[in-house]
């Protein structure tokens, strides 16, 4: 696998080159803008820096914040200009990345052998269901992916569950066959030296989530935009954090999804002859998740008190990431990484006749370009597109996904505790007292017998996957190991002849990973 080219990647820019191409990006922003809206623009940088410096920053930091703020008090155009290129260029500094082909050619010999060793690892056969057996299944149109990869630049756009996605879609795309692909992390994840070293020369570049100023923001698209037009492939987490409810994303943040448009019409605007960005919809299903405890009591917090940033949940303790790694991924098909077919940046399915694809590439110049062949810009008309892409992408997402014993038992656990209490409020239902959350074997057993028959056939309609033990008896034994493996509190455990939901966070949790399925009726 690793003795095939790398094609992704297909120039290595020096920093300075990145960076004064993301200060003339934003020259081009910021002098064309209006003076009311420029003025408003970077008082918000300075306010939002402000604020943020407050609790945190260097002295170089709040130098330049406090140049800008000179400058737009002043309001000499000159100026103010430069003092904004200046904070620019320092946060381009900070989001490039320096990958490193020798660093990623070593990690991909080395990693994946340990990997199989420690989990028995092998990529998936293209078959509905993940194979028993397996800790890491991969599956979807590869072969296609890998032809794309060649001709167009690829953004992946993956399902948020855990801070281990990254690295596990990076195993992935090299159990694939797939070319590297860049990807933003939180620049929280960088604060182990050794840990940062690495990411950032296996493809990463840092996000800061703590910059709320509009301008960072325009600054973050502008560079997704530069890599995808340099044939950078990409990857980046449409839902913008990961889930704390557990639920797959209903709906995306747009800005930078709407990057793969953006860099396709510059391509089309400077004469390429192969412009496209195709998009690649992605759902990453696990059995367990490292931080499913920190992240539901994020989701059940009192309203408008949850945490954007989590920095100090289960990834940050090594030890923890560690016991996961050994207990969790150990399991029968402990997660399944399924790729989508691939979508064009307007939302349509790409051909796979190479033909018939490079057609639909030239019908699709016409939705932005006028009759003499130059793009025309238009905002509305691109958020429209965008819109569109976002919607194919959450229709996608659950068709993708695997419902596994965890997600399947821990359903039926909150069905019957709905059932026994009257209510689907998950806040009364999170409260239940313990004589509440006891349920007869036998009746659990009946339960899991008709989700499952629903399940199954919901995937052999092609609606989702599965990945189930074949009797009830199976697949309560197997649900009662899964969550004997790693939380503290049980999400469902035996006691004497009743089945006993022990946490019923975890339970609210588990059960929405499968909340996309209609599983009341076999």
């Amino acid at each position: 696998m690793n003795d095939r080219p790398i094609t992704g990647l297909y120039a290595q820019h020096p920093r300075e080159e990145v960076v004064a191409d993301m200060r003339a990006r934003a020259r081009r922003r910021l002098t064309g803008l209006p003076e009311g809206r420029l003025a408003a623009l970077l008082e918000d940088t300075v306010y939002q820096e402000r604020r943020r410096l407050e609790r945190n920053g260097s002295p170089a930091e709040r130098e330049r914040i406090e140049r800008l703020a000179q400058a737009v008090l002043r309001g000499a155009p000159e100026a103010r200009l430069q003092a904004a290129l200046d904070v620019v260029g320092a946060w381009s500094e900070e989001i490039h990345g320096h990958f490193s082909m020798p660093a990623y050619r070593f990690a991909t010999s080395v990693f994946p052998p340990a990997l199989d060793a420690l989990l028995s690892s092998q990529l998936g056969t293209g078959s509905r269901g993940a194979d028993r057996g397996q800790r890491i299944t991969v599956d979807g149109p590869t072969a296609l992916l890998r032809e794309l990869a060649g001709e167009a630049a690829l953004l992946l756009t993956p399902t948020h569950v855990s801070n281990l996605d990254s690295p596990i879609i990076g195993l992935a795309l090299t159990m694939a066959g797939l070319p590297p692909f860049q990807y933003g992390a939180g620049l929280n994840l960088f604060s182990n030296p050794i840990v940062g070293w690495w990411m950032r020369r296996l493809g990463a570049y840092t996000v800061d989530r703590t910059k709320k100023a509009e301008l960072y923001k325009e600054i973050l698209k502008d560079y997704s935009v530069r890599q995808l037009r340099t044939r950078h492939h990409g990857l980046f987490f449409p839902g913008g954090t990961r889930s704390r409810s557990g639920l797959i994303e209903p709906r995306v943040k747009k800005g930078l999804l709407g990057t793969g448009l953006a860099a396709w019409q510059e391509n089309l605007a400077a004469g390429r002859a192969d412009p496209d960005v195709y998009v690649v919809p992605l759902t990453l299903s696990f059995q367990l998740t490292l931080e499913a405890n920190t992240l539901i009591d994020d989701h059940l917090a009192e309203a408008g008190k949850q945490r954007y940033i989590i920095s100090d949940d289960e990834f940050a303790q090594p030890r923890r990431v560690a016991a996961f790694v050994h207990r969790v991924l150990s399991l029968d098909a402990a997660c399944v990484v399924r790729f989508g077919h691939p979508l064009d940046v307007l939302g349509n399915p790409v051909p796979v006749d190479p033909k018939e694809r490079a057609e639909a590439s030239r019908r699709r110049r016409g939705y932005v370009c006028d009759r003499a062949g130059q793009v025309e810009p238009d905002e509305q008309r691109d958020h429209l597109y965008t819109e569109r892409l976002a919607h194919q992408l959450t229709v996608a997402w659950p068709t993708l996904a695997t419902i596994m014993t965890s997600h399947l038992a821990a359903w039926v656990a909150w069905r019957l505790l709905q059932q026994r209490l009257g209510t689907r409020d998950p806040f009364r239902l999170v409260r239940a007292p313990l004589a509440d959350r006891r349920f007869p074997v036998a009746d659990v057993l009946d339960a899991l017998a008709t989700a499952a028959r629903a399940a199954r056939a919901g995937a052999e309609a092609g609606r989702w996957h599965v990945a189930l033990p074949e009797t009830p008896q199976e697949l309560l034994d197997a649900a009662l190991d899964t969550f004997s493996r790693y939380h503290r509190s049980r999400v469902i455990e035996r006691v004497g002849a009743d089945i006993v939901v022990g946490d019923p966070r975890l339970c609210l949790y588990y059960r929405n990973r499968a909340a996309f399925a209609d599983l009341e009726t076999p």
